[in-house]
């Protein structure tokens, strides 16, 4: 009897399964639906008076606190770039130009200073993680070539910025191509 029972209880968990397959599934089509549904708390930031026939998806700030900015974008006339900016978390460059991923890769492997590990790469993109020796100090950047209307924009991360992944991540999703009316 007792062998019937404990063959009964392995026969029922095996047939139901530990649940992981579902919950994967069950994730895998939450996060297919949220890379389709806007945020909620987001807005697109045309960049057409820049010149730029470019949107960036923004996390709205609405109220400005002490580690945190309104989200817009600035000109920079010195470096010829334009910064867009929401907060400590969210902070792009953009210049139109050639993209060059593997002068940057060079730039990365010279660099004396601070040790890198490419991340993720593909034809127009490279992530990569920035460590410095003596410090527990590592951050996380991007470089993203976008080509639209036969124009090449170059979208990185802001140098000073901390970044972690996540936050590489979502800045590398925001920014894409507007599409023709």
């Amino acid at each position: 009897m007792k062998h019937l029972l404990l063959g009964s209880a392995v026969l029922l968990l095996a047939a139901c399964g530990d649940g992981k397959k579902e919950a994967a599934e069950k994730l895998a089509a939450m996060e297919q639906e949220s890379a389709t549904a806007p945020a909620e708390n987001e807005y697109l930031l045309d960049l057409s008076p820049f010149d730029m026939p470019l949107s960036v998806s923004m996390p709205e700030m609405t109220v400005p606190d002490a580690d945190s900015t309104f989200g817009g974008a600035r000109w920079n006339e010195d470096t010829g770039q334009l910064i867009v900016q929401a907060g400590a978390r969210f902070a792009i460059t953009i210049s139109e130009e050639p993209g060059d991923i593997g002068r940057l890769k060079a730039a990365l492997e010279r660099d004396m200073l601070r040790k890198h590990t490419i991340l993720e790469e593909a034809p127009d993109l490279v992530v990569y993680r920035q460590e410095y020796p003596d410090d527990a100090l590592v951050f996380v950047h991007f470089y993203q070539v976008i080509a639209h209307e036969g124009r090449q924009f170059v979208v990185e991360s802001a140098p000073q910025g901390r970044f972690t992944e996540a936050d590489v991540h979502r800045m590398r999703s925001a920014v894409r191509a507007n599409l023709p009316a």
